[in-house]
């Protein structure tokens, strides 16, 4: 719950952030003022806005006004939500041009849409996944047994390197092992107050090696304790959800390389954008999935490379060959992304 709450602080902030970049549609008159002057700076009133300060003109002094602004506020509900949407599904193509072009007063930002989509994809996630298998099998144990079990490792470990160490023998295998030990019961002491169970019975810190350390680390993390790695994923997979953007748009540029015609802020604008719906995939997924309608998710497995076809067509004005051979390399930038996303994450969860 802790972690939800701190989605929502975060999420909340960001989409504010992004929101305050758009352009704004007016205020309602329910609740607000109807002033001849800037009530923060004195100036005479032209228009929505004050055009010294930016303030708006109409200051809400109600109870509803408050929620409708919040509304309004974070993600302009009233409208436009309602007029991105069908465009992101069927015609994202459109959407992305008329957004480059400039014609965004009736559509949510990219980047708004995708700090909203995150956040709703890590709250569903939370709200469907199962945590029967937590409490099942005689393997499970508390995090309070755990802490235990791994401490008293811990110290027979050390005992060891300091017998070692008088011994003048070599100790970089033993203060390897310390380290990862010590990780991880940093990590556990985080799961402790939730009462999350876990398993270490696998934890030996041997068997999985690379040749990046901090991967190595976390490889092995991952191997020993599949649900503790699984929990940091999650929460560094939110945190850092923003870093796919500037992962993607190298690799989309390739499709178009040193073209005066498009530019990395078209590029931008369209990763993000198809960003967005494929979150909103993963979302209608996990929700069927919950509903005992696992197939859905199966049958969405096929769309990414239908909505990608479209939306390059028609943001880049391709014909449909330039568009097809344009979509399968993207569909391997798209997997190649997601693998560097993955390794900085794994990476993230042994610092």
């Amino acid at each position: 719950m802790s972690e939800i709450g701190e989605s929502l602080a975060e999420i909340g902030q960001g989409s504010l952030a992004a929101q305050a970049a758009e352009p704004q549609a007016g205020g309602s008159d329910d609740g607000h003022t109807h002033e001849s002057a800037c009530l923060n700076c004195g100036t005479v009133l032209i228009g929505s806005h004050c055009h010294a300060c930016g303030q708006a003109a109409h200051v809400h002094r109600s109870l509803g006004a408050f929620f409708h602004d919040l509304l309004h506020g974070v993600f302009h509900f009233e409208g436009k939500i309602w007029r991105t949407l069908p465009l992101l599904a069927w015609r994202p193509g459109k959407l992305t041009r008329e957004y480059i072009d400039g014609r965004r007063a009736s559509y949510i930002s990219p980047i708004a849409l995708f700090l909203f989509f995150v956040f709703l994809m890590f709250a569903v996630f939370h709200a469907t996944e199962s945590h029967e298998e937590h409490r099942a099998g005689g393997s499970l144990i508390g995090v309070g047994q755990s802490v235990g079990s791994l401490e008293d490792d811990l110290a027979k470990l050390r005992a060891r390197r300091a017998a070692a160490a008088a011994k003048g023998e070599p100790t970089a295998a033993l203060d390897r092992l310390i380290e990862d030990r010590t990780e991880t019961l940093a990590a556990l002491g985080e799961l402790k107050a939730e009462g999350v169970a876990v398993d270490t019975s696998g934890i030996t810190g041997k068997g999985i090696r690379s040749d990046i350390p901090q991967i190595d680390k976390a490889l092995r993390t991952f191997k020993a304790n599949p649900d503790l790695a699984a929990y940091k994923l999650q929460t560094y997979a939110y945190k850092y959800s923003w870093a796919l953007i500037p992962i993607s748009v190298p690799f989309l540029w390739l499709l178009f390389p040193f073209s005066r015609r498009f530019h990395l802020y078209d590029h931008t604008v369209f990763v993000t954008y198809s960003l967005c719906f494929m979150t909103l995939l993963v979302i209608v997924a996990m929700l069927a999935g919950a509903a005992g309608a696992g197939w859905v998710g199966a049958v969405l497995f096929f769309v990414p490379p239908f909505h990608m076809y479209r939306q390059l067509r028609e943001t880049y004005a391709l014909s449909r060959f330039g568009a097809a051979w344009r979509t399968w390399l993207l569909l391997w930038f798209a997997g190649s992304a997601l693998l560097i996303f993955f390794i900085l994450i794994m990476a993230q969860t042994s610092g």
